[in-house]
């Protein structure tokens, strides 16, 4: 039980809070001082007591995890930080200002913040992916701790986190919920009624404790009860007020995100007792603990396939991924339920306690993903390219968190056939290539896809593979290297009159119609553009020189976004691209355009007008017409 002179120290340190958090978005003149103030007990005895963390040392392997899902109370975790005397008043004071690292949700730039939140739902799945690293693979006894706000537990993604954490009986993690009743507009869903909380987080297994969130005692013995829960992740349901400890801001709607004014700003801080000055020292993980023996690091060894041989790049994705499973003990995946499909089984029979199952929760499955490589594992999340979608606001956020995840989206396109639309990814590229410092990678073949893998591994950001449904023919020998960046010239000649560009399936299109122009005596030159952010612009801009800008693109995507607009970006784009000259591009495009429905591979490719006829019709049509000229 707590003592009184604890008891005070922790008031007082909840009070330095809730000043900071006033005094740093007054100066700004933005941000969010009310949702802040209603969590600072809480956050108050968690760091003078129970957090585990060494300041100087964030990347200490036995350091507990704070997140702050409820990412807009920022000013409550940066007044935490000059509490710890990680950053002083004058830094505290830059919040929201260009160039501090203060910004207005928590990211990585800081150093003791693992991902970045600010999009609510997001913290406690990822915390999820942090607590599976702990539980499994680290075997550490660190805890991972969760600020949530009662507003985002509406978002579906919460619950996909909370099945999951119970499935793999997450005890080291321990969620708080600020319940402050009011969100940005008004009441929440539930407004105050704990209890529905509580009782939710029961029925999915979790243990449930319900708190007033600003008397001291009972935070106290709610955390020394979560910590000692050794069965099941742990929710505590606080009861609190935004705006807490001042008279005309406590539980009054209308302040959400609303910076007060210098004058009223002067008085709320007289009215919570001042300005302090405390600085605590957080207690440190234990160092007598060991880190989990890593395993030694192998040579790799990839898959070979034969030439000609028909070979889906799913399957040697699944391949590779054993491969790289058994070469490098940092090298984790999961998926969605569709292992069978996507090839991750191979992965998961060979290595089943570095394998994650996310079932249907896509969300959950990139969020996990974050959440490992915080713990510097090498995640592989893979599931049809379709439903990434439904995860796409976590690959953005991914990318905010500088987080470095492998993605890979099989049966993607018309090419899938008799499934039908909802399960062809047609727009995949286009999101993958907008996410700031992807990679984007379509292979075509068998030993290229191996060899992408093998590549994949290391790279930073989150990086996106698209894999194809269809068994197709072999082309590269085994030996063949295929950097990130480059492409591959498949058929050239000091004569061609067209260059065709294509990746994946259409690769094999090309080719075929390359045999048939042959006949008719018009040379064309077939690139293989596996990679599609960064794209190889100096093979392009070649090409289009040595075709007096005759090129034709053609890929199984929606024309918006995918591999014609990352062609074009070669020559319009952003910064120091290769000169190509004064020659106008002749440019044909060859994308879906229609609403795809059921048909074979064959029929739906012919329907898409991205087939090998298609391209030998636009080949011929820049080979007959006079140069381009453009019109009013």
């Amino acid at each position: 039980m707590a003592t009184v002179e604890q008891l005070q120290a922790w008031h007082e340190l909840a009070q330095q809070l809730r000043v900071d958090s006033i005094r740093a978005t007054t100066a700004a003149g933005s941000g969010h001082p009310t949702s802040s103030m209603s969590a600072a007990d809480l956050m108050a005895v968690l760091l003078a007591k129970y957090l585990r963390y060494d300041f100087s040392n964030p990347r200490d392997r036995n350091n507990d995890h704070l997140i702050f899902s409820k990412g807009h109370a920022a000013p409550l975790l940066y007044a935490m930080y000059r509490a710890a005397g990680v950053i002083d008043d004058r830094e505290l004071m830059s919040l929201r200002k260009y160039g501090s690292r203060l910004e207005g949700h928590p990211t990585p730039v800081l150093p003791w913040a693992d991902v970045a939140t600010g999009s609510l739902g997001q913290g406690l799945p990822i915390a999820v992916g942090v607590a599976l690293a702990g539980e499994y693979l680290d075997k550490l006894p660190y805890h991972t701790w969760v600020l949530l706000g009662d507003s985002e537990m509406a978002e579906g993604s919460i619950w996909e986190a909370f099945e999951h954490a119970t499935h793999y009986k997450l005890a080291n993690l321990i969620a708080i919920l600020d319940v402050n009743r009011l969100g940005q507009r008004g009441e929440t869903m539930l407004g105050c009624n704990t209890q529905v909380y509580c009782d939710r987080a029961r029925a999915f297994g979790w243990k449930a404790i319900e708190i007033d969130g600003h008397n001291l005692e009972e935070i106290d013995q709610a955390y020394a009860e979560a910590v000692d829960n050794l069965d099941f992740p742990t929710l505590i349901v606080a009861r609190t007020k935004k705006g807490k400890g001042v008279a005309h801001l406590e539980d009054i709607g209308g302040w959400h995100g609303k910076a007060l004014k210098p004058d009223d700003a002067k008085n709320a801080i007289a009215e919570l007792g001042g300005e302090r000055q405390i600085i605590i020292q957080v207690e440190q993980p234990n160092s007598e603990v060991q880190t989990a023996t890593t395993a030694q690091t192998h040579a790799l060894q990839l898959p070979v396939y034969q030439e000609g041989d028909l070979v889906a790049t799913r399957k040697a994705y699944g391949d590779a991924l054993k491969a790289l499973g058994a070469s490098r003990p940092d090298v984790v995946a999961l998926d969605g339920e569709v292992s069978n499909s996507t090839y991750a089984e191979e992965f998961a029979k060979a290595y089943p306690d570095r394998y994650f199952e996310m079932y249907i929760a896509e969300q959950q499955m990139v969020a996990a993903a974050v959440g490992l490589q915080v713990r510097q594992y090498k995640p592989f999340a893979s599931t049809f390219a379709a439903f990434l979608s439904r995860a796409y606001d976590f690959i953005r956020m991914a990318a905010i968190s500088r987080a470095d995840i492998k993605l890979v989206g099989s049966h993607a396109g018309v090419s899938i056939g008799q499934d039908g639309p909802s399960q062809m990814a047609l727009e995949d590229l286009a999101c993958l290539r907008a996410v700031w410092s992807s990679t984007v990678l379509y292979p075509c073949d068998a030993n290229q896809t191996a060899k992408l893998v093998a590549e994949m591994v290391d790279l930073d950001g989150i990086v996106y593979l698209r894999t194809t449904r269809e068994s197709t023919p072999v082309l590269y020998q085994a030996d063949e290297d295929f950097a990130v960046g480059g492409s591959k010239v498949v058929r050239s000649s000091d004569r061609d009159q067209v260059a065709v560009i294509a990746a994946g399936i259409t690769v094999h299109e090309a080719l075929k119609a390359y045999d048939r122009l042959k006949q008719e005596d018009i040379a064309v030159r077939i690139i293989d553009a596996y990679s599609l952010k960064p794209i190889d612009a100096v093979t392009l801009h070649q090409a289009a020189r040595d075709t007096d800008g005759k090129l034709v693109v053609v890929e199984d995507h929606w024309s918006e976004g995918g591999l014609g607009a990352a062609v074009l970006d070669a020559f319009v784009g952003v910064g120091a691209a290769p000169s190509y000259g004064e020659l106008p591009l002749n440019f044909v495009k060859l994308a879906v355009q229609d609403m795809p429905g059921s048909g074979t591979p064959e029929e739906l490719l012919h329907a898409a007008h991205i087939d090998a006829d298609a391209i030998v019709e636009a080949v011929r049509s820049l080979v007959q017409q006079a140069t381009w000229v453009p019109t009013e």
